[in-house]
């Protein structure tokens, strides 16, 4: 039902619905299939990264910084890739279609097809390599991804549309790692990979690249190349015109926000790190901390994506920095105990629920669909390369002035630039932003 409602060109009047229905009226088929698309290959890519540090750090023997500088650069780059899917993905093919599915597809081949040569390589260049061509596939895949979820939903709706579809990609990332970690019992064997022995690792990657193919086909049966929304233009964008939708004040404001915020938003690992240190956790239990955070994601998602219709994106945007201070200011406080761990992780997920689908569906609304892919590009480009520009001046301030002085200048830090980022985005246009 959901399938032949999204290839439609034109939604026939629907009947009164039962309460119940509402969620499935407001996102389309389309944007179902693409969050299962994104849950099979999260629970892919997930596999993977839960033992691949273990495996190069304890197997390989490269050093932690040299796998943090591996880890930063690569997701760089992939931050950079994604101006380039989103710019191809809004070409359009000879039947006149964008080509989002088509760049979309050849992102999540190049993921799929690194599964399997990590069963090749055995050397510290080799697997980096192989990890840079898995984060261009997810560079090249994003932009065009968002654009099609945005396509496909009607502007009023396309807050809860995100929301479902990160709530989805987000159970991937939960599944992954327990997957991993039932295939290396079932495996059996030592877990490192000294003295040649390397079959529990062999059989987590074979797995991933089965379950990898698997989300291709679910792309490429059951996603439709033409959306509703995709109208062909007048003529066909160039790069130019990409960035030059910077000159459109609600896509110029947004990006600029994104910017400043992502600037101030230490990264994942390094928070988990400071409450391990903070709370005295046990080191075995530092592995549960993600799967903390991704579960509050899960479940506040889609609710947070409905308020964000009802309320306005922009406006919920910044409040979800305002969570995530919250969670710096409870690192910095006295308290202690579980609970304290338990709230920082919440807010830490209710964040990245209020933020992450919330901005997409914000930029969509400032972009002209025929550009919709290099606009979203645009933006998320600008808070990847942010954040990944924090990281290091983090670090940094890290290993001069200690992590707790380093987390309350970036606190103060973003305190300030989210007051500066309501003034900016304060003129917002009618409708829900």
């Amino acid at each position: 039902m959901y399938l032949a409602d999204s290839r439609s060109s034109k939604a026939p009047a629907a009947p009164a619905q039962k309460p119940g229905r509402r969620v499935a009226a407001a996102v389309p088929g389309t944007v179902l299939v693409l969050g299962t698309v994104s849950l099979i290959t999260d629970v892919s890519s997930e596999m993977v990264s839960a033992v691949l540090p273990l495996y190069l750090l304890t197997g390989l023997g490269l050093s932690p910084l040299g796998f943090g500088l591996l880890d930063g650069i690569q997701n760089g780059f992939s931050a950079l890739v994604r101006l380039t899917g989103g710019h191809l993905a809004d070409r359009r093919g000879a039947d006149g279609a964008a080509r989002h599915k088509a760049v979309a597809a050849v992102g999540y081949g190049l993921s799929a097809l690194c599964k399997p040569l990590l069963l090749l390589v055995h050397t510290v260049p080799l697997i980096g390599a192989v990890i840079a061509v898995d984060r261009t596939g997810k560079g090249l895949r994003t932009a065009p991804r968002d654009a099609m979820i945005s396509l496909a939903t009607e502007p009023e709706h396309r807050g809860r549309a995100f929301g479902v579809h990160r709530a989805m990609d987000t159970a991937g990332a939960l599944l992954g790692p327990l997957t991993a970690f039932l295939v290396l019992r079932l495996a059996g064997g030592p877990m490192l990979a000294d003295d040649g022995e390397r079959h529990g690792y062999d059989a987590v990657f074979t797995v991933s690249a089965c379950v990898a193919v698997l989300g291709v086909l679910v792309l490429l049966l059951f996603v439709p190349s033409r959306l509703r929304a995709d109208e062909p233009p007048r003529t066909a964008p160039s790069l130019r015109d990409g960035l030059a939708l910077l000159r459109r004040p609600e896509l110029r404001r947004l990006a600029l926000c994104a910017v400043l915020l992502g600037l101030t938003t230490v990264s994942d690992s390094f928070l988990y790190l400071l409450v391990q240190r903070r709370f005295g956790l046990a080191t075995h239990l530092f592995p549960l901390l993600p799967l903390g955070t991704a579960a509050a994601f899960l479940l506040l998602a889609v609710p947070l994506g409905a308020l964000a219709d009802r309320i306005g994106r922009r406006r919920l945007f910044l409040a979800g920095h305002g969570l995530l201070l919250l969670a710096y200011g409870l690192l910095l406080s006295p308290l202690g105990g579980l609970p304290a761990v338990v709230c920082v992780l919440v807010l830490h997920g209710a964040f990245y629920a209020a933020t992450d689908g919330v901005l997409a569906a914000a930029a969509a609304d400032a972009v002209p669909a025929e550009q919709r892919g290099a606009g979203l590009a645009l933006v998320g480009t600008g808070q990847a390369l942010a954040r990944f520009a924090c990281s290091l001046v983090f670090g940094a301030l890290w290993s001069a002035v200690g992590g707790t002085t380093a987390l309350a200048w970036s606190a103060a830090a973003l305190a300030g630039c989210v007051i500066g980022a309501s003034f900016v985005l304060r003129p917002a246009p009618e409708g829900p932003q």
